[in-house]
């Protein structure tokens, strides 16, 4: 199976651990987040893995080379010279994940003892186009998913924006679920993402709720997990708690 991880990006909230090495070597319980993240992914049978990089680029190159790619293979997509965001990182490594199976997506700074098995099986069962990990977890801005967990738009509650236009928001109509940072993606969007591509560099949820009402867009709700976002100081020292609890 195949994954492409996000390693590019700048750790601005993590500095000053980030003013000399990338965000995705920050270590966790000793470990760097990126090992941790590639170790799970291959326990879960991912066995050909991208890493997208920008930021000490060449730190994550060696670091990978004195690894031996974990016994894997992996591919670096390099992106020092203009980081491309999630829409055209996945896009720009569109070659490497054609065919006729899904593929995963995962943030580098994602910790988590999620079944990734499931959310597979969950993805391929629902014959979607893209599952996405939701979670009732409090945030400002939340994808709104219809009874069927399929994604109808978003919303951000503290200025009232909604996406698509012309999506009604009425509180209780829809499920609200803030995004995890892992998703499942059949190459069945690949046409509509390269349509959508006006530049190289752009995101890939405002693609997704473009595409939300011709796409079907899954969300694969779970429970019973920990989970990461190892993005700003008080989560890493949440996450060192986490793996010190758990070795």
């Amino acid at each position: 199976m195949k994954a492409l991880v996000f390693a590019a990006g700048l750790g601005t909230r993590l500095r000053p651990l980030t003013n000399n090495m990338p965000k995705a070597l920050v270590p966790v319980g000793g470990v760097p987040m990126l090992e941790r993240v590639i170790r799970n992914l291959i326990s879960y049978g991912f066995d050909e893995i991208i890493v997208n990089v920008h930021h000490f680029a060449d730190q994550i190159i060696d670091f990978l080379k004195e690894k031996d790619n974990f016994g894997v293979k992996i591919i670096v997509s390099d992106e020092r010279d203009e980081l491309l965001e999630t829409g055209g990182g996945i896009l720009k490594v569109r070659k490497y994940l054609e065919g006729d199976e899904p593929f995963l997506v995962h943030n580098a700074d994602i910790l988590t003892d999620l079944d990734l098995s499931k959310l597979v099986e969950y993805h391929q069962a629902n014959n979607a186009d893209v599952t996405l990990l939701g979670a009732h977890r409090q945030t400002q801005r939340y994808l709104l998913f219809d009874q069927k967990l399929v994604l109808k738009g978003w919303c951000n509650k503290a200025t009232g924006e909604v996406k698509p236009q012309g999506l009604e928001y009425i509180p209780g109509k829809y499920e609200e679920f803030a995004f995890g940072g892992i998703h499942m993606i059949s190459p069945t969007i690949f046409d509509t993402l390269q349509n959508y591509a006006t530049e190289h560099k752009f995101s890939i949820v405002p693609y997704y709720l473009s595409v939300c009402d011709k796409l079907k867009i899954q969300c694969y709700s779970a429970t019973n997990y920990s989970w990461f976002d190892v993005g700003k100081m008080e989560t890493l020292r949440m996450a060192e708690e986490w793996v010190a609890k758990n070795k």
